[in-house]
């Protein structure tokens, strides 16, 4: 038995050696031990015994081994099977933790959990050399775990939105890059998209904008496609989806934006806005928080409304999380506002920034109310927020820290590098993006507990980070594709967060990352 760390198995790489076994997989794994003897051949059909414990992942192992490597699994109950996949109780610690056994015939992947049975599936078909049909795996022991708890990954689906089948396809790309959540932004100024029982107005209005803009939006003068867009998922269509991240072990958080970012929710009832008497239309144009009132009124209807619609969220959704957004509050719309200022005095509130604190507070306090924790975006820190919400940190690490400091935990999801609506590119081949240059190496090797937080003892507090795709110039999934990719397989391996080398992350992304984008009929930057 021959024990070769990862830094070892790099310098063979780069000496010129063919590329075996885990030395393939991305992201790196933490342990990985090549044992002598002969490894396990595989054709196109393998016998699999699956323990009861993982049997609602069969679909899902069938489905992977299919797309990634052309084999048809075939479901036994005999345990000498070439390939098991095995309950194992004592692999509970690192959460998510798996193990890979290959021996002489046999394969065995064990986990104690859904989401490492899945980890460990995803590597195992990374394993395989192929040669005319065969399929060669070297007899090696893998030991692997991720370094953050929370690995996510964001869809923005209100600016513009997507079919049903690509949001599986974007749960399938979470689910390779072991990703275990997928933050699902379902309602903004630009549009609501998920189907209400109790307000059908957020549907029938609010769904649906009158136009959309062409070109970027700092563009002079603004022009406009003049065609209605829109749409929603239905409450069947939602259950599917969550379905098929269950399978995979994926958490969906569903986010309703607010008290913010409400242009949709006004314009269908314009009862919630500080101004009701004026005709509201749902937004037409990106960023518009600063420029016209999207900002939900503090009154009795309002909170009604609220606690209604977390309701039948709640009722849907299983997260163990609820994000209720938070961000870009303009405050400028309570100010002009008389009947505020007086909820405002009524309820001993002194400002506006402590009006945001009130805000996120009741409606939070419902939520956790109703047996969930609750996310939201680093501006609700502002003000003296309760400190079991989880924070989404957006700006930078001075920020981070800050939040840290007064007692939150923090997932961070930085605009620099986190955010793949900016440019990949600063020449002109790149495509229409918002602003900004978040190169793959920038999300590469960005370090999500900085030296501030490390110096202050608050490592700890950093739980994990997200990549947010906000899709103002993203009106096709394709367009999506060449946005995340290579960018999120970057992100994985930075999550994953143990054994980074980015010149052997290169190495294996042009290696076999490019083809597995091909063969997902993935576009991609490069």
């Amino acid at each position: 038995m021959k024990k070769i760390g990862l830094f070892l198995m790099a310098c063979l790489l780069a000496s010129g050696a063919s590329s075996q076994g885990s030395e393939k997989i991305i992201p790196a794994v933490v342990h990985a031990e090549i044992l002598h003897g002969k490894g396990t051949e595989w054709g196109k059909e393998v016998e699999a015994c699956v323990d009861d414990e993982f049997s609602n992942q069969i679909a899902f192992i069938k489905q992977l081994f299919q797309q990634e490597l052309s084999i048809t699994i075939k479901v036994t109950n005999n345990r000498k099977a070439t390939l098991r996949f095995e309950y194992d109780k004592k692999l509970t610690t690192p959460a998510e933790r798996y193990q890979i056994a290959i021996g002489f015939n046999q394969v065995v992947v064990s986990a104690a959990s859904v989401r490492g049975i899945v980890n460990g599936t995803v590597s195992l078909v990374q394993l395989p050399n192929e040669k005319d049909g065969r399929y060669f795996l070297q007899p090696e022991n893998i030991n692997d775990y991720p370094a953050y708890s929370y690995r996510g990954l964001h869809l923005d689906v209100v600016r513009h939105i997507f079919p049903l089948e690509y949001i599986k396809k974007y749960i399938d790309y979470i689910t390779f890059h072991k990703l275990n959540t997928f933050h699902w932004h379902l309602t903004d100024d630009q549009g609501w998209r998920m189907e209400v029982l109790s307000y059908p107005k957020l549907n029938s209005i609010g769904s649906w904008r009158d136009q959309t803009l062409i070109g970027h939006f700092k563009d002079t003068p603004i022009k406009y496609d003049g065609t209605r867009y829109g749409g929603f998922y239905t409450r069947d269509q939602i259950k599917e989806v969550l379905a098929y991240a269950k399978e995979r072990g994926i958490e969906v958080i569903p986010e309703i934006d607010i008290p913010g970012h409400s242009r949709a929710t006004i314009a269908a009832y314009p009862e919630l806005s500080t101004k009701p008497d004026t005709t509201w239309n749902v937004a037409q144009t990106w960023g518009m928080y600063n420029r016209q009132n999207n900002v939900l009124a503090p009154n009795d209807a309002t909170f009604t409304f609220l606690n209604t619609i977390f309701k039948e969220l709640i009722e849907l959704f299983p997260s163990t999380y609820i994000h209720i957004g938070g961000d870009e509050c303009s405050k400028l719309w309570w100010k002009q506002d008389p009947k505020t200022k007086e909820f405002m005095k009524a309820n001993g509130i002194k400002d506006e920034v402590a009006l945001q604190t009130y805000f996120i507070e009741k409606v939070a306090g419902d939520v956790k109310g109703m047996g969930r924790k609750v996310i939201g975006w680093h501006e609700i820190a502002e003000g003296k927020v309760d400190t079991t919400t989880l924070i989404m940190n957006w700006a930078d690490d001075k920020k981070a820290i800050e939040v840290a400091q007064k007692g939150f935990s923090v997932i961070q999801t930085p605009g620099k590098p986190f955010y793949f609506d900016h440019y990949q590119s600063l020449t002109n081949k790149d495509s229409l993006a918002i602003h900004g240059f978040n190169p793959v190496d920038s999300v590469y090797n960005y370090s999500l507990v900085p030296a501030s937080i490390r110096k202050a003892g608050l490592a700890h507090k950093v739980i994990g980070g997200q990549a947010n795709v906000w899709t103002e110039y993203m009106g096709y999934s394709t367009k999506v594709d060449y946005m995340i990719f290579p960018r999120v397989t970057a992100l994985a391996e930075n999550l994953w967060g143990t054994n980074k080398n980015y010149a052997d992350f290169q190495r294996r992304l042009k290696e076999y990352m490019y083809k597995r984008y091909e063969r997902w009929g993935s576009s991609y930057f490069h």
